[in-house]
Protein backbone atom coordinates (compact mmCIF):
# COMPACT_ATOMS: atom_id res chain seq x y z
CA UNK A 1 0.00 0.00 0.00
CA UNK A 2 0.95 3.64 -1.04
CA UNK A 3 -0.21 6.09 1.44
CA UNK A 4 -0.20 9.89 -0.43
CA UNK A 5 0.21 13.00 1.58
CA UNK A 6 -3.27 14.85 0.65
CA UNK A 7 -2.62 18.57 -0.25
CA UNK A 8 -3.77 21.31 1.63
CA UNK A 9 -6.92 23.54 0.12
CA UNK A 10 -6.15 25.44 -2.08
CA UNK A 11 -9.15 28.53 -1.71
CA UNK A 12 -7.06 31.12 0.41
CA UNK A 13 -8.56 32.73 3.87
CA UNK A 14 -8.85 36.27 2.53
CA UNK A 15 -8.58 37.38 6.21
CA UNK A 16 -5.17 35.29 6.89
CA UNK A 17 -3.50 35.94 3.74
CA UNK A 18 -4.00 40.08 3.72
CA UNK A 19 -0.87 40.10 6.22
CA UNK A 20 1.11 38.06 3.14
CA UNK A 21 -0.09 40.71 0.58
CA UNK A 22 1.21 43.56 2.72
CA UNK A 23 4.39 42.10 3.19
CA UNK A 24 4.44 40.96 -0.54
CA UNK A 25 3.63 44.58 -1.68
CA UNK A 26 6.55 45.75 0.38
CA UNK A 27 8.87 43.51 -0.86
CA UNK A 28 7.57 44.89 -4.80
CA UNK A 29 7.67 48.45 -3.88
CA UNK A 30 11.19 47.90 -2.42
CA UNK A 31 12.91 45.92 -5.60
CA UNK A 32 13.82 46.45 -8.91
CA UNK A 33 16.18 47.11 -11.24
CA UNK A 34 18.98 49.28 -11.78
CA UNK A 35 16.69 52.13 -13.26
CA UNK A 36 14.00 51.85 -10.98
CA UNK A 37 16.43 52.09 -7.65
CA UNK A 38 18.14 55.52 -9.87
CA UNK A 39 14.72 56.80 -10.70
CA UNK A 40 13.55 56.35 -6.85
CA UNK A 41 16.81 57.96 -5.38
CA UNK A 42 16.17 61.16 -7.59
CA UNK A 43 12.46 60.97 -6.51
CA UNK A 44 13.28 60.79 -2.74
CA UNK A 45 16.31 63.38 -3.07
CA UNK A 46 14.07 65.93 -4.29
CA UNK A 47 11.87 65.08 -1.62
CA UNK A 48 13.86 65.27 1.26
CA UNK A 49 14.86 68.82 -0.01
CA UNK A 50 11.15 69.68 -0.06
CA UNK A 51 10.72 68.44 3.21
CA UNK A 52 13.59 70.90 4.59
CA UNK A 53 12.10 73.74 2.52
CA UNK A 54 8.89 73.24 4.24
CA UNK A 55 10.55 73.00 8.20
CA UNK A 56 12.22 76.38 7.46
CA UNK A 57 9.13 77.43 6.42
CA UNK A 58 7.47 76.23 9.65
CA UNK A 59 9.87 77.75 11.54
CA UNK A 60 9.99 81.16 10.15
CA UNK A 61 6.43 81.25 9.33
CA UNK A 62 5.58 82.00 5.51
CA UNK A 63 7.33 84.93 5.46
CA UNK A 64 9.87 83.46 4.12
CA UNK A 65 8.34 82.42 0.61
CA UNK A 66 7.18 85.65 -1.90
CA UNK A 67 3.20 85.68 -0.28
CA UNK A 68 2.56 88.73 0.96
CA UNK A 69 -0.94 90.22 2.89
CA UNK A 70 -1.59 91.63 -0.68
CA UNK A 71 -1.42 87.81 -2.08
CA UNK A 72 -1.92 85.46 -0.28
CA UNK A 73 -2.33 82.98 -2.32
CA UNK A 74 -0.05 81.80 -4.48
CA UNK A 75 2.15 78.93 -6.24
CA UNK A 76 0.90 76.58 -3.25
CA UNK A 77 -2.95 76.87 -4.17
CA UNK A 78 -2.02 77.26 -7.79
CA UNK A 79 -0.88 73.65 -7.91
CA UNK A 80 -3.57 71.97 -5.66
CA UNK A 81 -6.05 73.35 -8.06
CA UNK A 82 -4.19 72.10 -11.10
CA UNK A 83 -3.35 68.61 -8.65
CA UNK A 84 -7.29 68.74 -8.08
CA UNK A 85 -8.22 68.66 -11.75
CA UNK A 86 -5.53 65.79 -12.65
CA UNK A 87 -7.38 63.60 -10.20
CA UNK A 88 -10.48 64.31 -11.97
CA UNK A 89 -9.41 63.80 -14.92
CA UNK A 90 -8.36 60.02 -14.30
CA UNK A 91 -11.93 59.49 -14.61
CA UNK A 92 -11.31 59.40 -18.36
CA UNK A 93 -10.36 55.84 -18.41
CA UNK A 94 -13.13 54.75 -16.19
CA UNK A 95 -15.56 56.33 -18.38
CA UNK A 96 -14.97 54.08 -21.28
CA UNK A 97 -14.17 51.31 -19.79
CA UNK A 98 -17.45 51.01 -17.76
CA UNK A 99 -20.45 52.77 -19.13
CA UNK A 100 -19.32 51.93 -22.88
CA UNK A 101 -17.36 48.16 -22.11
CA UNK A 102 -14.45 49.43 -23.81
CA UNK A 103 -12.36 45.88 -22.87
CA UNK A 104 -9.41 47.28 -23.90
CA UNK A 105 -9.33 49.96 -21.57
CA UNK A 106 -10.74 47.85 -18.84
CA UNK A 107 -7.71 45.83 -18.26
CA UNK A 108 -5.54 49.37 -17.97
CA UNK A 109 -8.00 51.40 -15.91
CA UNK A 110 -6.22 50.48 -12.50
CA UNK A 111 -3.20 53.59 -14.13
CA UNK A 112 -5.96 56.31 -14.05
CA UNK A 113 -7.15 54.83 -10.38
CA UNK A 114 -3.58 54.78 -8.89
CA UNK A 115 -3.58 58.16 -10.55
CA UNK A 116 -6.50 59.89 -9.07
CA UNK A 117 -5.33 57.94 -5.40
CA UNK A 118 -1.65 59.65 -6.21
CA UNK A 119 -2.87 62.85 -7.26
CA UNK A 120 -5.48 63.88 -4.38
CA UNK A 121 -2.50 63.23 -2.13
CA UNK A 122 -0.54 65.77 -3.98
CA UNK A 123 -3.53 68.33 -3.69
CA UNK A 124 -4.06 67.63 0.16
CA UNK A 125 -0.37 67.76 0.45
CA UNK A 126 -0.79 71.44 -1.27
CA UNK A 127 -3.19 72.81 1.22
CA UNK A 128 -1.67 71.64 4.16
CA UNK A 129 2.00 73.60 3.50
CA UNK A 130 -0.37 76.32 2.53
CA UNK A 131 -1.45 76.74 5.77
CA UNK A 132 1.65 78.04 7.69
CA UNK A 133 1.42 76.03 9.94
CA UNK A 134 0.54 72.42 9.71
CA UNK A 135 -0.90 71.54 13.23
CA UNK A 136 -3.54 73.95 12.13
CA UNK A 137 -5.14 71.64 9.92
CA UNK A 138 -7.62 70.18 12.85
CA UNK A 139 -9.58 73.38 12.77
CA UNK A 140 -11.41 72.33 9.97
CA UNK A 141 -12.11 69.12 10.53
CA UNK A 142 -15.15 67.33 12.00
CA UNK A 143 -16.45 67.12 15.47
CA UNK A 144 -13.06 68.31 16.99
CA UNK A 145 -12.75 71.39 14.84
CA UNK A 146 -15.14 73.99 14.01
CA UNK A 147 -16.38 72.55 10.30
CA UNK A 148 -19.17 75.02 9.58
CA UNK A 149 -20.42 72.39 7.40
CA UNK A 150 -22.65 73.06 4.97
CA UNK A 151 -22.33 76.82 4.89
CA UNK A 152 -18.47 76.94 4.38
CA UNK A 153 -17.02 75.76 0.83
CA UNK A 154 -14.06 74.94 2.23
CA UNK A 155 -15.37 71.85 3.91
CA UNK A 156 -17.20 70.72 1.16
CA UNK A 157 -13.76 71.21 -0.38
CA UNK A 158 -12.52 68.53 2.25
CA UNK A 159 -15.53 66.29 2.30
CA UNK A 160 -15.63 66.45 -1.94
CA UNK A 161 -11.36 65.31 -1.58
CA UNK A 162 -11.65 63.21 1.21
CA UNK A 163 -14.30 61.43 -0.39
CA UNK A 164 -13.01 60.86 -3.77
CA UNK A 165 -9.66 60.00 -2.31
CA UNK A 166 -11.48 56.88 0.19
CA UNK A 167 -13.50 56.10 -3.22
CA UNK A 168 -10.49 55.52 -5.42
CA UNK A 169 -8.50 53.80 -2.61
CA UNK A 170 -10.92 51.32 -2.05
CA UNK A 171 -11.29 50.58 -5.78
CA UNK A 172 -7.70 49.66 -6.23
CA UNK A 173 -7.51 47.92 -2.78
CA UNK A 174 -10.00 45.73 -3.78
CA UNK A 175 -9.16 44.84 -7.40
CA UNK A 176 -5.64 44.39 -6.42
CA UNK A 177 -6.25 42.20 -3.68
CA UNK A 178 -8.98 39.74 -5.65
CA UNK A 179 -6.17 39.46 -8.53
CA UNK A 180 -3.55 38.78 -5.71
CA UNK A 181 -6.39 36.05 -4.39
CA UNK A 182 -6.42 34.75 -7.94
CA UNK A 183 -9.89 35.36 -7.54
CA UNK A 184 -12.57 37.07 -9.86
CA UNK A 185 -13.91 40.44 -8.20
CA UNK A 186 -17.38 40.42 -6.96
CA UNK A 187 -19.13 43.42 -8.94
CA UNK A 188 -21.18 44.49 -5.61
CA UNK A 189 -17.87 45.01 -4.28
CA UNK A 190 -16.28 47.69 -6.58
CA UNK A 191 -18.54 49.21 -9.67
CA UNK A 192 -21.40 50.71 -7.32
CA UNK A 193 -18.12 52.71 -6.41
CA UNK A 194 -16.54 53.12 -9.91
CA UNK A 195 -19.85 54.96 -10.70
CA UNK A 196 -20.31 56.94 -7.75
CA UNK A 197 -16.55 57.81 -8.58
CA UNK A 198 -17.56 59.18 -12.08
CA UNK A 199 -19.82 61.59 -10.29
CA UNK A 200 -17.63 62.37 -7.66
CA UNK A 201 -15.19 63.34 -9.87
CA UNK A 202 -16.44 66.07 -11.34
CA UNK A 203 -17.97 67.32 -8.03
CA UNK A 204 -14.51 68.23 -6.55
CA UNK A 205 -13.52 70.35 -9.41
CA UNK A 206 -16.60 71.98 -8.99
CA UNK A 207 -16.86 72.27 -5.72
CA UNK A 208 -12.96 73.33 -6.25
CA UNK A 209 -14.41 76.42 -8.92
CA UNK A 210 -17.14 77.63 -6.48
CA UNK A 211 -14.48 77.99 -3.74
CA UNK A 212 -12.91 80.65 -6.09
CA UNK A 213 -16.01 81.82 -7.89
CA UNK A 214 -17.81 82.52 -4.63
CA UNK A 215 -15.76 85.01 -3.30
CA UNK A 216 -16.93 88.15 -4.06
CA UNK A 217 -14.07 90.49 -3.44
CA UNK A 218 -11.93 89.09 -6.42
CA UNK A 219 -14.16 90.03 -9.28
CA UNK A 220 -11.45 87.97 -11.23
CA UNK A 221 -13.07 84.77 -10.19
CA UNK A 222 -16.22 85.50 -10.24
CA UNK A 223 -17.17 83.89 -13.42
CA UNK A 224 -19.74 81.44 -13.90
CA UNK A 225 -17.91 79.70 -16.50
CA UNK A 226 -15.25 78.87 -13.87
CA UNK A 227 -16.50 75.30 -13.12
CA UNK A 228 -16.81 74.18 -16.91
CA UNK A 229 -13.42 75.60 -17.33
CA UNK A 230 -11.95 73.82 -14.79
CA UNK A 231 -13.81 70.32 -16.05
CA UNK A 232 -12.72 70.71 -19.60
CA UNK A 233 -9.06 71.20 -18.40
CA UNK A 234 -9.21 68.41 -16.15
CA UNK A 235 -10.53 66.09 -18.99
CA UNK A 236 -6.68 67.15 -20.98
CA UNK A 237 -4.61 66.93 -18.05
CA UNK A 238 -5.92 64.04 -16.79
CA UNK A 239 -6.00 61.94 -20.28
CA UNK A 240 -2.50 63.49 -21.29
CA UNK A 241 -0.75 62.50 -18.03
CA UNK A 242 -2.48 58.68 -18.51
CA UNK A 243 -1.16 58.54 -22.32
CA UNK A 244 2.17 59.02 -20.81
CA UNK A 245 2.08 56.96 -17.96
CA UNK A 246 1.08 53.47 -20.20
CA UNK A 247 3.56 54.14 -22.74
CA UNK A 248 5.46 53.95 -20.01
CA UNK A 249 4.45 50.77 -18.40
CA UNK A 250 4.14 49.73 -22.28
CA UNK A 251 7.74 49.70 -23.16
CA UNK A 252 9.69 49.30 -19.37
CA UNK A 253 7.37 46.07 -18.41
CA UNK A 254 5.78 42.97 -19.87
CA UNK A 255 1.78 44.08 -18.43
CA UNK A 256 0.29 43.99 -21.25
CA UNK A 257 -1.10 47.96 -23.01
CA UNK A 258 -2.23 47.96 -26.60
CA UNK A 259 -2.66 50.68 -28.59
CA UNK A 260 -7.03 50.79 -28.47
CA UNK A 261 -6.61 52.64 -24.57
CA UNK A 262 -4.07 54.90 -25.87
CA UNK A 263 -5.95 55.71 -28.90
CA UNK A 264 -9.53 56.51 -27.41
CA UNK A 265 -7.68 58.84 -25.05
CA UNK A 266 -6.07 61.11 -27.78
CA UNK A 267 -9.33 60.98 -29.60
CA UNK A 268 -10.92 62.63 -25.84
CA UNK A 269 -7.58 64.77 -26.18
CA UNK A 270 -8.52 66.35 -30.03
CA UNK A 271 -11.75 67.41 -28.40
CA UNK A 272 -11.18 68.55 -24.68
CA UNK A 273 -8.40 70.73 -25.82
CA UNK A 274 -9.88 73.06 -28.25
CA UNK A 275 -12.96 73.25 -25.65
CA UNK A 276 -10.91 74.29 -23.06
CA UNK A 277 -9.02 76.77 -25.38
CA UNK A 278 -12.42 77.88 -26.36
CA UNK A 279 -13.48 78.22 -22.53
CA UNK A 280 -11.03 80.25 -21.89
CA UNK A 281 -11.10 82.28 -24.82
CA UNK A 282 -14.71 83.58 -23.98
CA UNK A 283 -13.51 84.38 -20.58
CA UNK A 284 -11.04 86.59 -22.25
CA UNK A 285 -13.25 88.24 -24.80
CA UNK A 286 -15.71 88.29 -21.75
CA UNK A 287 -13.38 90.18 -19.40
CA UNK A 288 -11.29 92.42 -21.79
CA UNK A 289 -14.27 93.39 -24.17
CA UNK A 290 -16.76 94.92 -21.32
CA UNK A 291 -14.00 97.10 -20.21
CA UNK A 292 -14.70 98.59 -16.37
CA UNK A 293 -12.86 98.59 -13.29
CA UNK A 294 -13.15 94.89 -12.77
CA UNK A 295 -11.80 93.74 -15.81
CA UNK A 296 -8.20 95.38 -14.12
CA UNK A 297 -6.39 91.55 -13.27
CA UNK A 298 -7.45 90.36 -16.46
CA UNK A 299 -5.63 93.47 -18.33
CA UNK A 300 -2.60 92.93 -16.11
CA UNK A 301 -2.24 89.48 -16.61
CA UNK A 302 -2.52 89.72 -20.35
CA UNK A 303 -0.73 92.77 -21.33
CA UNK A 304 0.57 94.17 -17.78
CA UNK A 305 -0.87 97.40 -16.02
CA UNK A 306 0.72 100.81 -15.30
CA UNK A 307 4.22 98.92 -15.67
CA UNK A 308 3.70 95.96 -14.02
CA UNK A 309 4.09 92.81 -16.62
CA UNK A 310 5.72 89.84 -14.45
CA UNK A 311 2.86 87.43 -15.44
CA UNK A 312 2.76 88.32 -19.02
CA UNK A 313 5.21 86.10 -20.36
CA UNK A 314 3.36 83.05 -17.93
CA UNK A 315 0.38 83.15 -19.11
CA UNK A 316 1.33 83.65 -23.34
CA UNK A 317 4.05 80.73 -22.90
CA UNK A 318 0.97 78.76 -21.91
CA UNK A 319 -1.44 79.70 -24.36
CA UNK A 320 1.62 78.87 -27.11
CA UNK A 321 1.74 75.71 -25.33
CA UNK A 322 -2.04 74.71 -25.36
CA UNK A 323 -2.23 76.22 -29.09
CA UNK A 324 0.53 74.21 -30.08
CA UNK A 325 -0.50 70.78 -28.58
CA UNK A 326 -4.25 71.43 -30.04
CA UNK A 327 -2.38 71.37 -33.67
CA UNK A 328 -0.47 68.45 -32.67
CA UNK A 329 -3.33 66.33 -31.36
CA UNK A 330 -5.48 67.41 -34.67
CA UNK A 331 -2.13 66.46 -37.01
CA UNK A 332 -3.31 63.55 -38.97
CA UNK A 333 0.42 62.55 -38.74
CA UNK A 334 -0.05 62.40 -34.82
CA UNK A 335 -1.92 59.16 -35.49
CA UNK A 336 0.71 57.39 -36.40
CA UNK A 337 3.86 58.87 -34.68
CA UNK A 338 3.68 58.38 -30.59
CA UNK A 339 6.30 61.42 -30.29
CA UNK A 340 3.92 64.00 -31.71
CA UNK A 341 1.22 62.52 -28.85
CA UNK A 342 3.93 63.23 -26.56
CA UNK A 343 5.11 66.35 -27.06
CA UNK A 344 1.74 67.10 -27.36
CA UNK A 345 0.53 66.13 -24.10
CA UNK A 346 4.03 67.68 -22.69
CA UNK A 347 2.46 70.31 -23.47
CA UNK A 348 -0.99 70.71 -22.73
CA UNK A 349 0.30 69.53 -18.79
CA UNK A 350 2.80 72.69 -18.82
CA UNK A 351 0.29 74.89 -20.45
CA UNK A 352 -2.74 74.10 -17.85
CA UNK A 353 -0.47 74.20 -15.14
CA UNK A 354 0.64 77.55 -15.87
CA UNK A 355 -2.75 78.76 -17.02
CA UNK A 356 -4.95 77.14 -13.90
CA UNK A 357 -1.97 77.73 -11.89
CA UNK A 358 -0.38 81.18 -11.28
CA UNK A 359 -2.47 82.37 -14.07
CA UNK A 360 -5.54 81.85 -12.30
CA UNK A 361 -4.76 82.15 -9.11
CA UNK A 362 -2.74 85.20 -8.67
CA UNK A 363 -4.24 88.19 -10.64
CA UNK A 364 -6.88 87.66 -8.79
CA UNK A 365 -5.06 89.43 -5.96
CA UNK A 366 -3.12 92.28 -8.53
CA UNK A 367 -4.51 94.65 -8.04
CA UNK A 368 -5.76 94.49 -4.23
CA UNK A 369 -8.44 95.07 -2.64
CA UNK A 370 -7.07 98.43 -2.08
CA UNK A 371 -5.91 99.40 -5.67
CA UNK A 372 -2.37 98.51 -4.86
CA UNK A 373 0.04 96.63 -7.33
CA UNK A 374 1.86 94.54 -5.47
CA UNK A 375 3.21 91.68 -8.08
CA UNK A 376 4.29 87.86 -7.49
CA UNK A 377 6.44 85.18 -8.55
CA UNK A 378 7.18 82.13 -6.18
CA UNK A 379 10.82 82.87 -4.52
CA UNK A 380 12.73 79.29 -4.00
CA UNK A 381 11.63 78.16 -0.81
CA UNK A 382 8.01 77.84 -2.54
CA UNK A 383 9.89 75.86 -5.78
CA UNK A 384 11.83 73.37 -3.43
CA UNK A 385 8.21 72.54 -1.55
CA UNK A 386 6.46 72.42 -4.74
CA UNK A 387 8.60 70.16 -6.27
CA UNK A 388 9.29 68.00 -3.35
CA UNK A 389 5.01 67.31 -3.17
CA UNK A 390 5.02 66.40 -6.75
CA UNK A 391 8.07 64.06 -6.10
CA UNK A 392 6.14 62.91 -3.32
CA UNK A 393 3.20 62.22 -5.71
CA UNK A 394 5.18 60.05 -8.41
CA UNK A 395 6.78 58.22 -5.38
CA UNK A 396 3.40 57.09 -4.29
CA UNK A 397 2.29 56.72 -8.50
CA UNK A 398 5.50 54.67 -9.08
CA UNK A 399 5.00 52.55 -5.82
CA UNK A 400 1.07 51.86 -6.96
CA UNK A 401 1.96 51.13 -10.57
CA UNK A 402 4.69 48.95 -9.99
CA UNK A 403 2.57 46.59 -7.38
CA UNK A 404 -0.60 46.77 -9.85
CA UNK A 405 2.01 45.65 -12.58
CA UNK A 406 3.27 42.71 -10.75
CA UNK A 407 -0.15 41.49 -9.54
CA UNK A 408 -1.74 41.74 -12.79
CA UNK A 409 0.84 39.84 -14.54
CA UNK A 410 0.82 37.51 -11.97
CA UNK A 411 4.17 37.60 -10.07
CA UNK A 412 2.60 38.61 -7.40
CA UNK A 413 -0.31 36.06 -5.80
CA UNK A 414 -1.14 33.40 -3.51
CA UNK A 415 0.92 30.85 -3.75
CA UNK A 416 -0.49 27.99 -2.03
CA UNK A 417 1.96 25.54 -0.23
CA UNK A 418 2.06 22.14 -1.79
CA UNK A 419 3.64 18.89 -1.01
CA UNK A 420 5.13 16.53 -3.41
CA UNK A 421 3.57 12.81 -2.43
CA UNK A 422 5.38 11.45 -0.49
CA UNK A 423 6.01 7.55 -1.03
CA UNK A 424 6.46 5.07 2.16
CA UNK A 425 7.21 1.47 1.34
CA UNK A 426 5.42 -0.86 3.32
CA UNK A 427 4.53 -4.35 3.48
CA UNK A 428 0.89 -5.24 1.84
Amino acid sequence: MTPVTPLPATNPDPIRSYPRFLWKALGVATDGNFAFYTWMTALTAIWLVGVHAFARQTVDGLAITALSDHVSWGMYIGNFTFAVGLAAGAVMMVIPAYLYKDHDMHDVVIVGEILAVSAIVVALAFVNVDLGRIDRFWHIMPIVGRFNWPVSMLTWDVVVLAGYLALNLHVVGYLLYTRYLGKSPDPRWYVPFVFLSIIWAVSIHTVTAFLYSGLGGRPFWNSAILAPRFIASAFVTGPAFIVLALQVVRRLTDFSVGDGPIATLVSVLRVTVLLNLFLVGAEVFTELYTGGSHTASARYLYFGLHGHDALVPWIWSAIAMNVTAAGLFLSSSTRTQLWRVDLACLLSLAGIWIEKGIGLIVPAFVPSTLHELVEYLPNIVEWKVTLGIWAFGLLVFTVGLKLAVAVFTGRVHVRAATSSPTTTAGAA
